[in-house]
């Protein structure tokens, strides 16, 4: 039976991001993929110009529909927008005993909001405590920690990503792309300190629509496959790095384009 992975996120029209990026990796690791749509928004590689929230009842709908007719190794929760999505997702995914990645989405990479305000603390408190492992960007990590000072070395990375770990997530993973120098560290933490630490070349590309929703759903597609954390995002870093390298052979958009998922397919 094949591997299933769940995305519960926003509609990306642009194709880049979103579930479309989950549905993409997950296909590109050889996992089934479901989705859960939780907002549509009316976007592209240059901005976001209009955000719809799906209906809490139809979301709880989707949720429901999924977990009760197909079996689910692995969640991967993303766009959520409000404070009532989060309750709402949360409350759906009541019983649901298999591991959850929670990619903390606030800001597209056009600098567009896609998560509210007020809903930083109801993720925080919600939703992070049901996470097997947190994958924010430095700022998010931040933002959730309310901390007005962003990791950009990897002791400060881990010293957050503990702090995280103590708000409830059973491992968060401190994602270093929004840091500097040649070398882009990914660093995954737990309560006891750094468990795993990932490094590629900083890649010069303005290609880089995705990347998080990317790495987060193919973390999900590995736990779906029964590979233990660590090695799930490993793999995930990998399978990304090679996305983004050959994003610039696709072309898409006049913006920060998309990274190319099937890469391992098919050239651009």
């Amino acid at each position: 039976m094949a591997p299933i992975a769940l995305t519960i996120a926003g509609s990306d029209s642009g194709g880049g991001a979103g579930i479309q990026a989950d549905l993409k990796a997950f296909s590109a690791l050889g996992v089934y993929g479901a989705s859960v749509i939780t907002a549509v928004t009316a976007q592209n590689t240059q901005a976001v110009t209009a955000v719809h929230g799906i209906p809490l009842d139809v979301i709880t709908a989707q949720i429901d529909a999924v977990l009760s007719d197909l079996d689910v190794g692995a969640i991967k929760i993303g766009m959520l927008a409000t404070p009532e999505i989060i309750h709402c997702v949360a409350q759906a995914l009541t019983g649901y005993a298999g591991p959850i990645v929670l990619d903390p989405v606030m800001i597209a990479k056009s600098g567009d909001a896609l998560l509210a305000e007020e809903a930083v603390q109801t993720l925080r408190e919600v939703l992070i405590p049901r996470a097997t492992v947190l994958t924010p960007n430095l700022p998010e990590a931040a933002k959730l920690l309310k901390d007005e000072v962003e990791a950009r070395d990897p002791a400060r990375m881990q010293v957050q990503g503990r702090a995280l770990c103590a708000v409830g997530a059973d491992a968060v993973l401190m994602k270093g792309g929004h840091g500097t120098g040649s070398t882009c560290h990914d660093l995954l933490v737990t309560l006891d300190g750094i468990t795993g630490e990932f490094t590629a070349p900083r890649l010069n590309t303005k290609n880089t629509h995705g990347t998080g929703c990317t790495l987060s759903s193919s973390i999900a597609a590995g736990l779906a496959k029964g590979l233990p954390l660590q090695q799930a995002v490993a793999e995930a870093h990998g399978y990304l790095q090679g996305a983004i390298a050959a994003a610039d052979g696709l072309g898409v958009g006049l913006g920060h384009g998309p990274v190319h998922h099937f890469h391992r397919v098919w050239n651009a």
